[in-house]
């Protein structure tokens, strides 16, 4: 299993607080790694360290064995990144049309509930087809790496299944490294896949989610 992006003993610092506190985080080629913990636990600032939206207050980002900390995020951009952030996510001024053409102009849209918004301004969409348009434009755009901040938050339950679907899709035909920021793990991800759980900054568990999942589950009599 190749490791397509790394953090090294990273630090991340909001002021006087410390939100990595020396953070090793691999994130594998072909596989769906998922970040789980409660709020404030890190999640976010771990994908925005890989992405480049903040900057380290120590430690590295290597780009399959590179140092690329210094790189700016339209550069990570560049070498393949795909980042979906929590909010701001989408260009509120233009339409949904226009959205999805800055990722792919001829590409199908994976949402069918999209088809009939693609006049509207993307601001004026709910707060779940925000994010089906959101990681539409991840899902069209080819990417080595996508880092994707609770992709399916405010979505029906059904919309939020194709959603991890499609994302699991990218690591095992594509094989692209995906990484999803959660609270916990979803369901419906493909075998293989990674859990790291963060606790205020630092990484407690990693293994399988499936490993979990047998834990979770109680025992027949």
């Amino acid at each position: 299993m190749s490791v397509e992006m790394e953090l090294r003993g990273a630090r991340v610092r909001y002021g006087p607080l410390e939100a990595l506190h020396g953070l090793d985080l691999p994130v594998p080629a072909g596989t769906v790694t998922v970040l789980a913990g409660r709020n404030g636990a890190g999640r976010t600032t771990a994908l925005r360290a890989l992405a480049g939206t903040v900057r380290l207050a120590a430690g590295r980002v290597l780009w399959r064995g590179e140092d690329v900390t210094g790189l700016p995020p339209d550069e990570r951009a560049r070498r393949g990144l795909c980042f979906v952030p929590d909010r701001g996510a989408v260009y509120e001024g233009l339409t949904v049309a226009e959205n999805l053409a800055l990722a792919g102009p001829d590409a199908p849209v994976p949402y069918p509930a999209l088809l009939p918004l693609l006049p509207r301004p993307a601001g004026t969409l709910s707060g779940g087809e925000r994010r089906m348009l959101a990681v539409s434009r991840a899902l069209l755009r080819p990417a080595r790496v996508v880092l994707a901040d609770e992709p399916a938050l405010g979505m029906a339950p059904p919309v939020a299944a194709r959603t991890y679907a499609l994302l699991a899709a990218l690591a095992v035909r594509d094989g692209t490294a995906v990484v999803l920021a959660e609270q916990r793990v979803p369901d419906g991800l493909p075998p293989g896949t990674l859990l790291h759980e963060l606790r205020r900054g630092t990484r407690v568990f990693s293994g399988e989610a499936a490993e979990v999942a047998e834990v979770a589950e109680p025992r027949a009599p």
